[in-house]
Parts: structure tokens; C-alpha cells; sequence
């Protein structure tokens, strides 16, 4: 340990400033300068000494040991504090070095994909029935041939029950199918929540069609089901050009054109408009020269239909139609061909954004 300093010595005191200052300036780190600050101002240090002699001093002395003394203090207190600054300053410098970051660099990140536009559409089309004050109903896609064929007045010989067109499950005799359409859930709702009822039925459904240009042997339908007191083609009618007009734009225009279905009476096939020759071109290739463009089938449900699924058909009346998704898809976004829908390319998906 040093020896101690007397407050009154001068020189002994500039020795104790210089070399602290030359400690503090040679300080590298904050904690080497903490260690440098208990060397040269700590409890132990000749500086604390010299000032607890000041005590022992005559009375005379003692301001002129503290003048002394205060003095060597504020010049080693001031340097600590400047060579702190400094230190902090510079770690902070270095921090920011290291977590520096150029933004305008490419970014190595995998790229994350888009939501399937189908998916996006099938979510639109939900939205506008909901605006709508109608519910949105699920049902399973392995399906009970009653649901899927009897409570839907297929008769047994029926060629939609044959194996061109559906997939039946084995084992054999198990009647279970995988569904050919939504209208099955049609018969759900009605036998589970009973009349009135409004429902929109989203979904996928499967046929055993070959994968082509328009063709899928798994594709997405809209069901749309109305059974109320006093409902008439007028409502359905209504109800189909909003959609249209939701879908295609205000300009949408639309035709019924008598059909037959098994669960509908009258039935008919909704045509929209050409959106490329506006019915003026014999020629177009997107509507063959017709002017209109089959998009669903509609009409009031047969009353078979609702004598299954528990309700008077002289007391209720309804409606149904559906829609196909990808069908849609094509014409609100000029898809030319199937593949692409299922193909699972990221660019085609990217192609439509967030929503379409």
C-alpha cells in the first residue's frame, strides 16, 4: 500500500493526480476503468486517506488541506466521468456494429406461398350469403347414399347411382359413396334444424370425370337451399342475380333456361351472359356461339324431396341451386384450364394476391 499523502503536500498530491488521470486515460474497458476508480478515489485509496488526515490537522490547516484537496478530487472525478462517456459511447457503437443490418440486401428467406385461389373464392362466395342473412352449413364429403341419392328423389335405376358417375365405397353394399354434389346437406339441415331455413353449402364434392381443360374428378360446388312459407321462382330469381351480380360485377346479366333435375320442380339451367362477345359474335369460342354461358342448375324443390326430409310440402315451399367454384373461378378470372386449379403451381396462386 502506498504511503500516505498529507492534504498540505502539493507536489505529493499533483503525483497522486497525475498518475490517476493517466490511469483513467489508459483505461480500456468500463471495467477496467470501475478498478481504476477504486485505485485512485476508493475507500482504500492515498486520495481517501489524505482526506480522512485532514481531521488530524490544526484547525488552521484544514481549509487549506481541503482547498488542496478538492481540487486533486475534481480533477480525478472529472476524468473518470469523461473517460466513462466515452467508453459507453463506444460500446454502444460497437454493439450497433455488430447488430447492423443492410435492408436493401435480398433476403434469403424461402418464399411463403399463397392461399389457393379456389379456397379464397369458396370464402367470398360464404361472405355474400352471410350478407345476405343466410347460414353457412358443412356436411361430411363420405356420405350415406339415402343423403346422397334417395332423400334427393333418385329413383334406384337412376344412371347418377351407376359407377360412371360416382364413387361408391367399399365394401360393397356398405352404401356409403364419396358425394357427387352438396345438395346432401340439404337434407341434413332440414332433418336437423327443421323450416324456415336460408343455407348456403360450400364445399368439395367428386365425380368420376378424367381431369381435363373443364373437367376435374374432384371440383367445389355452391348449394344454396330457401324453404319458407309462399317462396316462388321470383325469389330464386332474385336470389341468383345478386350472386351474379357479387361474382361478375353490375353489369352481370342472366337468363333461366328450362332443365330437369331429380330434386327440383320446375328446374332449370342459369346461362350468364358472354363476357367476351356479349352474345353479338357466332363465332366466339368461349360461349360457341351462342351468346351465354351455362354457370348452374335452380329451381323449386320437388315436393318428394321435402316429404322426405319432414316437412309439408302444402304449407312450404323452396328453392335450391348450385354453382360450380372452379367454373366461377374461370370466368371471373379467365382460367383457361383446369390443371392449373389443381395442379398446385405456387405461381398461379401468387398470381391472384391475397383475394380475387
Amino acid at each position: 500500500m502506498l504511503e500516505p499523502v498529507s492534504p498540505l503536500d502539493r507536489e505529493a498530491l499533483a503525483e497522486l493526480a497525475t498518475a490517476a488521470l493517466a490511469a483513467v486515460a489508459g483505461a480500456v474497458s468500463l471495467d477496467e476503468l470501475a478498478r481504476v476508480r477504486r485505485e485512485s478515489a476508493g475507500e482504500q485509496s492515498p486520495l481517501a486517506r489524505a482526506n480522512r488526515a485532514i481531521k488530524e490537522l490544526p484547525p488552521l490547516d484544514r481549509a487549506q488541506a481541503g482547498k488542496n484537496l478538492g481540487a486533486v478530487k475534481q480533477q480525478v472525478f472529472g476524468a473518470i466521468a469523461a473517460r466513462k462517456e466515452e467508453l459507453e459511447a463506444a460500446a454502444a457503437a460497437s454493439r450497433l456494429a455488430g447488430e447492423w443490418v443492410d435492408v436493401t440486401l435480398p433476403t434469403g428467406r424461402a418464399p411463403v406461398g399463397a392461399r389457393q385461389p379456389l379456397e379464397v373464392l369458396q370464402e367470398r362466395i360464404a361472405d355474400v350469403f352471410t350478407a345476405m342473412g343466410w347460414s353457412i352449413a358443412e356436411g361430411p364429403e363420405l356420405e350415406a347414399e339415402w343423403f346422397n341419392f334417395d332423400a334427393l328423389n333418385f329413383g334406384p335405376d337412376h344412371p347418377a347411382r351407376q359407377m360412371q358417375d360416382t364413387f361408391f365405397v367399399d365394401p360393397p353394399g356398405s352404401n356409403l359413396v364419396l358425394r357427387t354434389h352438396t345438395s346432401p346437406v340439404q337434407a341434413r339441415v332440414l332433418l336437423s334444424q327443421g323450416v324456415p331455413c336460408y343455407v348456403a353449402v360450400p364445399g368439395k364434392t367428386f365425380r368420376t370425370d378424367e381431369l381435363d381443360a373443364t373437367h376435374t374428378p374432384v371440383f367445389h360446388q355452391v348449394e344454396g337451399l330457401a324453404v319458407d312459407r309462399g317462396l316462388t321462382m321470383a325469389h330464386l330469381r332474385g336470389s341468383l342475380d345478386h350472386l351474379a351480380r357479387a361474382m361478375f360485377g353490375e353489369g352481370a346479366t342472366t337468363r333461366l333456361r328450362p332443365s330437369f333435375f331429380p330434386f327440383t320442380e320446375p328446374s332449370a339451367e342459369m346461362d350468364l351472359l358472354c363476357f367476351v362477345c356479349q352474345s353479338k359474335d357466332p363465332t366466339c369460342r368461349t360461349c360457341g356461339g351462342s351468346g351465354w354461358i351455362e354457370w348452374g342448375g335452380c329451381g323449386m324443390v320437388d315436393p318428394n324431396v321435402l316429404i322426405a326430409c319432414g316437412v309439408d310440402p302444402t304449407r312450404y315451399q323452396g328453392f335450391a341451386f348450385g354453382m360450380g367454384i372452379e367454373r366461377t373461378l374461370m370466368f371471373r378470372n379467365g382460367v383457361a384450364d383446369m390443371h392449373d386449379m389443381v395442379e398446385g403451381d405456387v405461381r398461379f396462386s401468387l398470381n391472384y394476391g391475397v383475394g380475387i
